[in-house]
C-alpha cells in the first residue's frame, strides 16, 4: 500500500498526537484526521511476497500520544496482525501511550464458551495488552462485558444517537414506525432506541440462534448405559426443539425498523423482513452500526423485501454498496474524532497539573531551605556545608562547634 498522507513531523511538537491507520479503513481515517485538523503521520504497512505483513513508522514517536485507527474488515486476520506489529513498533519506539481506535472489535462474537470451544475475544483481547495497548477505544461492542477481557481502560462509544437523527431525518413519517428486534437477544437495544424515539416495540420470536446450534458434538455420547444393581436406563439428552417463528406485537400498516448491532449474514434479517411483510408492514428498514456484509449478502439484500438498509462507516463496505444500493451509510467519523480530542485534553489537562505540582515542590523547598558555606571554627582547615532552615532559630555556639 502507498504511504499515508505526506510527512506530519511537525504535528507531534504543537499538539503531543500521532495519527496512524494501517490498510482496513483508510477513509475513516482521513476523516477522522480531518476532522481533528491534523495529518495522517508516516507510515506503510504492506504485505511481502511470503504474506509477512511488514511495518514502518517514518517518523520519531518517543514520547508522543499515539492513536492508531484499524477496524475489523474482510480480511480480519492481516488487520489484527498490521494493529499488532504497529502498536509494538510504537512500543519498542518508546511513545508515550497508545491508544487503539477500532471501531468494530474483531471476534466480539465469540465473546463466550460455545461447546468444547473456546473465547477468541479474550485470546485478542490479552495480544492487544501484550503488544503495548493502554488505552482502547471501540464503538457498540457485541457484549458488554468483553470490556473486563482488558487490562488497559476501555471506551465503549454509542452510535445509536446517529441512527435517531437518521431515522428522524430521512424516514418520512417515523412516528408511524415501530422498532422490530429480530431475535430476545436484541430486544434490549431495540427497546432502547423505542423509548427514545417513543415509538412502539415488536419482536421476532422463535428464531434460534446460530451460535446454540444442536449439531452433534459428541454431547450425546456415551451411548445410555444401565446403571448397576438397579437396573435403570439413563436417558439420553433429546435436541431442543425449535418453536415457530412469530412476531409478538403489531406491525400491521406500519414501518418497520429492524434493529442490531451487526449486519453480517442476512438470512435471518431477509426472513424477518418476509415475516413482517406478511403481517402488514408496508416499508421495511434494516439498521445495524456495523455493516460487515459478508459473501453474497449485497446480493440477498437487493432481492429481498427490505426497502433500505443503513449501516455506520464503521467498517469499510464502498464495494458492498455497488451491488446493492439500498445500502445507505451514516458517519460516525465525528464521533471518534471528538473521543481522541476528549482523552488528548484530559491528557494532556494531567500533565499540565502535574507540571504545576512539581514547580510548587520545587518552590516550597527553595524557600523553605538553603545552603550555605559556614567556616569551621576550631580543628582542621577547609569549609563545611550545612543545611540551616530558615524557619529555625540560629544554632547555639555549642551546637556549632559539634
Amino acid at each position: 500500500m502507498p504511504r499515508n498522507s505526506p510527512p506530519a513531523m511537525n504535528i507531534a511538537s504543537k499538539t503531543g498526537l500521532l495519527l496512524f491507520t494501517g490498510n482496513s479503513h483508510p477513509d475513516l481515517a482521513r476523516l477522522v484526521a480531518s476532522r481533528l485538523g491534523l495529518e495522517l503521520a508516516p507510515c506503510s504497512v504492506r504485505n511481502d511476497e511470503n504474506a509477512e505483513t511488514k511495518v514502518d513508522i517514518d517518523c520519531s514517536v518517543r514520547g508522543q500520544d499515539v492513536f492508531i485507527i484499524q477496524t475489523g474488515s474482510k480480511e480480519v486476520n492481516t488487520s489484527i496482525m498490521e494493529l499488532l506489529i504497529m502498536m509494538y513498533a510504537c512500543k519498542t519506539s518508546c511513545a508515550e501511550s497508545i491508544v487503539a481506535v477500532i471501531p468494530y472489535l474483531p471476534y466480539s462474537k465469540q465473546s463466550k464458551m460455545r461447546k468444547r470451544g473456546s473465547i477468541p475475544a479474550k485470546l485478542l483481547a490479552s495480544l492487544l495488552c501484550k503488544a503495548g495497548m493502554t488505552h482502547l477505544i471501540t464503538m457498540d461492542l457485541h457484549a458488554k462485558e468483553i470490556q473486563g477481557f482488558f487490562d488497559v481502560p476501555v471506551d465503549n462509544l454509542r452510535a445509536s444517537p446517529f441512527l435517531l437523527q437518521y431515522i428522524q431525518e430521512q424516514i418520512p413519517d417515523y412516528r408511524n414506525a415501530v422498532i422490530v428486534a429480530k431475535n430476545p437477544g436484541s430486544a434490549r437495544r431495540a427497546q432502547s432506541l423505542a423509548e427514545r424515539l417513543r415509538l412502539g416495540l415488536a419482536v421476532i420470536h422463535g428464531e434460534t440462534k446460530e451460535a446454540e446450534s444442536d449439531a452433534i458434538d459428541g454431547r450425546h455420547s456415551p451411548p445410555p448405559v444401565v446403571a448397576q444393581n438397579t437396573g435403570l436406563e439413563w436417558p439420553m439428552l433429546t435436541a431442543k426443539e425449535k418453536p415457530p417463528i412469530n412476531v409478538v406485537g403489531d406491525v400491521g400498516g406500519r414501518i418497520a425498523i429492524i434493529v442490531d448491532d451487526i449486519i453480517d449474514d442476512v438470512e435471518t434479517f431477509v426472513a424477518c423482513a418476509s415475516m413482517l411483510k406478511d403481517r402488514g408492514a408496508y416499508k421495511i428498514y434494516a439498521m445495524a452500526t456495523h455493516g460487515l456484509l459478508s459473501s453474497d449478502a449485497p446480493r440477498l439484500l437487493e432481492e429481498s423485501t427490505i426497502d433500505e438498509i443503513v449501516v455506520t462507516n464503521s467498517v469499510s463496505h464502498e464495494v458492498q454498496k455497488l451491488q446493492c444500493h439500498k445500502i445507505k451509510t451514516v458517519d460516525i467519523s465525528v464521533l471518534i474524532s471528538e473521543a481522541i480530542r476528549h482523552f488528548q485534553h484530559k491528557h494532556c489537562q494531567e500533565e499540565h497539573q502535574d507540571g504545576e505540582e512539581d514547580e510548587d515542590v520545587e518552590e516550597e523547598n527553595h524557600h523553605e531551605c538553603r545552603w550555605l558555606q559556614v567556616p569551621q571554627m576550631a580543628g582542621g582547615i577547609g569549609k563545611r556545608l550545612r543545611k540551616i532552615t530558615v524557619n529555625d532559630e540560629p544554632l547555639s555556639d555549642a551546637e556549632d562547634d559539634r
